[in-house]
Formats: C-alpha cells, sequence, structure tokens
C-alpha cells in the first residue's frame, strides 16, 4: 500500500477546517477533488476516517490516531528536507579553517565574527600552525580552507587576495621607545629582538633583516615558543617581538604596542589570501568563501613585493 505525502497533507487540512469546501479552499483545489482523494485514502487503510454529515467533516476515532502519525510523519519529513536544504547551502554542517595568525584583532577576527553571525548552525574548527603543514592538510582534505600570507606561498590550488596586516613591534611596557609613536626600521637596530622559529615568526625575521641588513650590533634570540610565550617574555622586559595587528587585541602584563613604518613613513604590511582545493565539496565553504570576496575584494597588486612594502 502506498501513501502519498499530499494525501496526509490534505487529510490534516481537512481536520483542521471541519468543512470540505474551506480545506478545498485553503489548499486551492475543487471540494469534488479533496473529497475523493480522501475516500480513495480510506478505501486504501481499509477503515474510515472522516464522518460527513451536513454538519462538517469529523476525524472518527481511528481518523484521530491516524492523524497524529501523519503529523509526525509530516514534521519529520518537513524537518528532514528542511535540514538538507540548508545543508546544501552550506547554512549547517562544520567548516575547518587552518589559522597561520593570531586572530584576538583584526580582520581575521571580524571575518569569523561575522561568519558565525550568518551562519550559527555551522561548527568552525580552527587549526594552527606553520604554513607548510597548513598547506598539507588543505591538500589531504583535513583542512577546508587555510588563511596564510602570500609572501613565499607554494599553494598552487585556488587562492583569494585579502587584506594586507600592519606590522607591530611589541616592547616592553617601559622600553625607551615606548614614547616614540610609530617607530622605523633603523630604530630597532640596537634593541635585543625576539624571534619564535616557529611560523610566522621566520618571516617577520625576514622581513627585517631585508631592512636592517646584518650587523654586528644586532641582538637576535630565536625561541622554539608560540606567540603567548613569546609576548610573556617581552612583558618580563627579556626583549622586543615583532607580530602582526592582529595579535594586539590580547592583553599581557608590561607589553605595549607601536606600528613600524618604513623610511617614507608608510605603515609596514603583509598580505594575506585565502587557500583552498577547487575539489572541495563541503557546502559550508562556499557561504565563507562569498563573504571573504565581500569583505575583501579580490583586488590587484600594483608592487611585485607579497610584502607591500
Amino acid at each position: 500500500m502506498t501513501v502519498e505525502l499530499r494525501d496526509l497533507r490534505w487529510a490534516i487540512t481537512a481536520s483542521q477546517h471541519r468543512s470540505l469546501r474551506q480545506a478545498a479552499e485553503t489548499l486551492n483545489v475543487r471540494q469534488s477533488t479533496l473529497s475523493r482523494r480522501l475516500r480513495d485514502l480510506e478505501h486504501r487503510l481499509g477503515g474510515v476516517l472522516f464522518e460527513r454529515s451536513n454538519g462538517g467533516t469529523r476525524p472518527t476515532a481511528a481518523g484521530y490516531e491516524f492523524l497524529e502519525t501523519a503529523r509526525r510523519i509530516i514534521n519529520e519529513t518537513d524537518g528532514a528536507f528542511t535540514r538538507l536544504r540548508t545543508r546544501c547551502r552550506g547554512e549547517n554542517g562544520a567548516l575547518s579553517i587552518g589559522i597561520y595568525t593570531s586572530f584576538s584583532a583584526g580582520n581575521l577576527r571580524a571575518t569569523i565574527i561575522e561568519y558565525q553571525r550568518r551562519f550559527p548552525q555551522v561548527e568552525i574548527t580552527a587549526v594552527d600552525g606553520p604554513r607548510h603543514r597548513l598547506l598539507s592538510e588543505l591538500a589531504a582534505d583535513v583542512l577546508d580552507v587555510a588563511i596564510v600570507t602570500a609572501e613565499g606561498s607554494l599553494w598552487t590550488d585556488q587562492t583569494l587576495r585579502l587584506w594586507t596586516e600592519r606590522v607591530v613591534a611589541a616592547l616592553p611596557e617601559h622600553h625607551p621607545l615606548g614614547a616614540a609613536g610609530n617607530l622605523h626600521w633603523s630604530d630597532l637596530r640596537k634593541d635585543h629582538l625576539l624571534f619564535s622559529q616557529r611560523d610566522p615568526g621566520p618571516e617577520f625575521l625576514y622581513l627585517m633583516l631585508r631592512r636592517l641588513g646584518r650587523p654586528d650590533d644586532l641582538q637576535i634570540t630565536q625561541n622554539e615558543i608560540g606567540l603567548d610565550r613569546l609576548l610573556s617574555l617581552v612583558g618580563a622586559g627579556v626583549g622586543s617581538a615583532l607580530v602582526g595587528e592582529g595579535a594586539t587585541g590580547a592583553a599581557y602584563a608590561g607589553v605595549i604596542y607601536r606600528e613600524i613604518h618604513d623610511e617614507s613613513g608608510c605603515p609596514m604590511r603583509l598580505n594575506f589570501i585565502a587557500c583552498w582545493r577547487q575539489t572541495n565539496s563541503n557546502p559550508t565553504l562556499v557561504p565563507f568563501l562569498a563573504l571573504l570576496r565581500e569583505r575583501y575584494p579580490d583586488l590587484s597588486v600594483s608592487s611585485d613585493d607579497p610584502t607591500g612594502a
């Protein structure tokens, strides 16, 4: 025996109106059509679902039991189709994002907050690590998308140019340069500079050495620690560090931040890109990329220098 969902919906509507005429008007069908479908349904079920009289149409005892089951079937079916539609549109599910930089402040933080506001049913998993590992996991479909710096990126699949992030010096709060406002690279020449051996620490070290060279009096210490511990060392007065502006949203005791400018007075910046695989079939990736394109249009850059300097 086959019962169509339409028959269930029509039976429910008939029970709600207690009038075949009103039910037919609501369904936008002829009353004779509705009456015939209900009788066909009763015939297939082998029982009477409705008592028909001049006063209207009322469910029988068996009809009430059937309609309770019909409502449950319709609700479960509608719910399943709704979940499937939202899943196909990327409105629920999971999204894994590779994070290369801190997002206690800045564009990455704002992007994730806005994405979560628009798609609260999507579960976001953030994975941080060195760029080569993030791109390797991206290639293996462990990650859906990775946000990394453009300089030195070897990703050959899909990319989208995003924001630029200012390079900032993290200084001990009583550092002599703390009152100097914006800094220049030459201001750091005689400072003790701390770098993490983990990404993006080597990138900041490379950037500084491009500007300062390797003078004999340059004091550099590389540490096998993460950004949070590196900034804790800065707060303890051990030395200064270079970070992206996205790291400045977290408060560390004894740490102040100053922008670094080049000799022309322009702030130093790093360009960021989104990387993903064209063959990625996760529906949640589509609206995330759409949000990135909306917030950060893929504009051409006049300089060939990936740092924007």
